[in-house]
């Protein structure tokens, strides 16, 4: 019997690919669940009891939070991503992780394949298949759900008939939970107007009033939150989702253009993620130069479309990450944030790079650098090329 690694979640998706893969096609399935971040003990016991009941040979929870966020995450928030100005790349960041672990769980087991439950339309399919093809080159890559181009009407009606019992309502959304952000796709992103319904949302609100929190950053990472001091920045996320995520932050419906070349639509909630962006890239306005701010904006948005892309594996990635990290060397500071219901405010910064000190001059008030002669022969030489420019154009 032929052995596949299934890239498991226990949604709808890879629920169908284990009745399929096993009683329609005859493999032995071994299902492996990659944890980013987006599931509990609990939750992980679930999954692993959800595998078993549908039918696989074995089952492998891979605990990928701190690789994730060294490999990933880090350069994400040193560049502050957000794709189209909007999303914080939460699932296209941690698929490259989840690829790369079922690719190394394949070589472990053996197997003669592996599959995934991506669909047709969007990116997952690239992502995963082209790290499997430069990492396990020659192994079989099956994926039902795209081949066949089914519908989740239809494999609810498949699973239903095989006898599978699962919140199907729940199943009319497709949930991706990860430590950067939970997507949530449905009837209501499959067009190009309509909003997610309240219930729709995995994280409700549970906060009322304001409430300050204090986040502090040693070299772009985020290390204490409050008083609060953390062993690895993944902690310091995890937690500042606790703290954020009642307050439903983060909530915001994506419009972006797939690998593929169609535009697709995608809900997600980021409160943790969208915070601790903001907090960042308020201190970095603070403490670097503005060409390192500009320079850091172009390199940083081309790292999060080419991510986005699945190219996290292009050596172009390696050297972009170490200029990000090389910006990083005095971004250290504290960011004070109020967070309120759907929305949060950066209220300021205190670091010791501050370059908005007082004994440099106050902005519109007065200088203690330069007189005011100095300003007179800078403006004259500063646009003197301009001018040699138009005068020379008016004479001609």
């Amino acid at each position: 019997m032929k052995k596949v690694v299934l890239g498991f979640s226990g949604g709808l998706d890879t629920s169908y690919c284990v009745k399929y893969l096993t009683e329609e096609k005859g493999y032995e399935v071994h299902s492996v669940i990659v944890n980013t971040g987006g599931f509990s003990e609990e939750e992980l016991e679930e999954i692993e009891k959800r595998a078993y009941s549908l039918g696989v040979k074995s089952h492998k929870a891979v605990n990928a939070i701190h690789s994730y966020y060294d490999g990933v995450i880090k350069y994400l928030i040193f560049g502050n991503v957000l794709k189209n100005n909007t999303y914080p790349l939460s699932v296209s960041a941690e698929r490259m992780s989840q690829a790369l672990a079922i690719a190394e769980y394949v070589q472990e087991v053996g197997a003669d394949a592996v599959a995934h439950g991506s669909t047709g339309a969007g990116n997952d399919q690239v992502r995963f298949d082209m790290v499997f093809h430069i990492m396990i080159p020659g192994v079989e890559i099956i994926t039902p759900i795209r081949d066949m181009k089914l519908s989740r009407e239809e494999e609810i009606a498949f699973l239903k008939a095989k006898g599978v019992q699962m919140n199907f309502d729940k199943a009319m959304y497709s949930i991706n939970k990860g430590m950067w952000g939970t997507s949530v796709g449905g009837k209501e992103t499959l067009s190009s107007n309509g909003m997610l319904p309240e219930a729709a949302w995995p994280t409700q609100l549970t906060k009322q009033g304001e409430e300050q929190v204090k986040l502090i950053f040693e070299k772009g990472e985020l290390t204490g939150i409050n008083d609060k001091k953390f062993g690895h920045p993944s902690e310091a996320i995890q937690y500042l989702q606790t703290i954020a995520g009642g307050y439903a932050i983060g909530r915001d419906i994506h419009v972006g253009d797939t690998i593929i070349g169609i535009k697709g639509r995608v809900g997600f909630e980021a409160a943790a993620p969208m915070v601790i962006i903001k907090a960042h890239h308020a201190l970095e306005k603070h403490v670097l130069t503005k060409w390192q701010l500009s320079w850091k904006d172009q390199l940083a948005q081309f790292y999060g479309n080419w991510l986005h892309e699945g190219q996290i594996m292009d050596p172009v990635m390696r050297d972009i990450e170490a200029f990000l990290q090389n910006t990083q060397e005095n971004v250290s500071g504290e960011v004070f944030v109020t967070l309120m219901p759907y929305r949060f405010q950066v209220t300021g910064i205190e670091s010791p790079y501050d370059l908005m000190s007082s004994k440099f001059g106050k902005y519109g008030e007065m200088n203690s650098g330069w007189s005011g002669e100095d300003v007179r022969g800078f403006s004259k030489i500063f646009g003197n090329q301009t001018m040699i420019w138009h005068q020379i154009k008016n004479s001609i």
